[in-house]
Formats: C-alpha cells, sequence, structure tokens
C-alpha cells in the first residue's frame, strides 16, 4: 500500500509531466470528492478535469513550481506557485486526502494576477 507521500509525489511527478490522466489512473479514487473556492463542490475524476481545464485556461502551459509539501497520516498539504507570461500564481495551496493507496478528496485555492497590472483573477 502506497503511503500519503508516495501518492503525493506520483502525483506532482504526473503533473509535472504533463499527463494528467496517468494521474488519474494511479492516483485518484474514481468518486474523489473536490471542494474549491470559485468553483464549488464536486465529485469524480471529469470534475478534476474541468478543474485542471480551468486553471490551464490562465496558465496555458506555463510553469509550475512545488514549493511543499507536508504530511501527516492520511491528509497531505501542497504549496505551490505557477507563472505565463501575463499572469501568476503566487498562493497555490491544494490539501488532500489519502486512503488506501488513492485520493479521496481534494481542495483547492489560488488566485490568478495579472503581472502587468497587478489585477487579481479567479
Amino acid at each position: 500500500m502506497r503511503s500519503t507521500r508516495e501518492v503525493l509525489e506520483s502525483h506532482l511527478a504526473h503533473r509535472k509531466a504533463g499527463d494528467l490522466e496517468a494521474d488519474l489512473a494511479e492516483n485518484y479514487q474514481d468518486d474523489v470528492a473536490l471542494v474549491s473556492w470559485g468553483e464549488g463542490t464536486g465529485r469524480g475524476k471529469d470534475e478534476i478535469r474541468r478543474r485542471a481545464e480551468v486553471l490551464s485556461s490562465y496558465l496555458g502551459e506555463g510553469a509550475f513550481a512545488y514549493e511543499e509539501v507536508l504530511v501527516e497520516g492520511e491528509v497531505g498539504m501542497l504549496r505551490w506557485t505557477g507563472r505565463a507570461p501575463e499572469v501568476a500564481v503566487r498562493d497555490g495551496v491544494d490539501s488532500f486526502v489519502v486512503r488506501d493507496g488513492l485520493i479521496v478528496a481534494q481542495t483547492i485555492y489560488y488566485s490568478v494576477q495579472e503581472t502587468g497590472s497587478g489585477r487579481h483573477r479567479g
């Protein structure tokens, strides 16, 4: 059985490689619960896909940096940043609940700032 840290490290490796489908197949329970500001609540891998598209609409193929991963038992938290030519995310925080080697719940928070104007979106 994979530990919470092993699941999150696999999740990050797949996302860095741009392979959402491999991430979903290996790391997410089919009816994963999602909670995020601006997007509300939802369930399932299709909801993960939709929310990944929302983030991509802001950052495209922008660069991501994973700043810190914290794990305590079945709970993990990831702090991340992202940058594209005209926008930046400086405050991304996702939390996870991992059971039986799969992500069963995830919360997502980030805000998108236009780098030239200082305005915020998202």
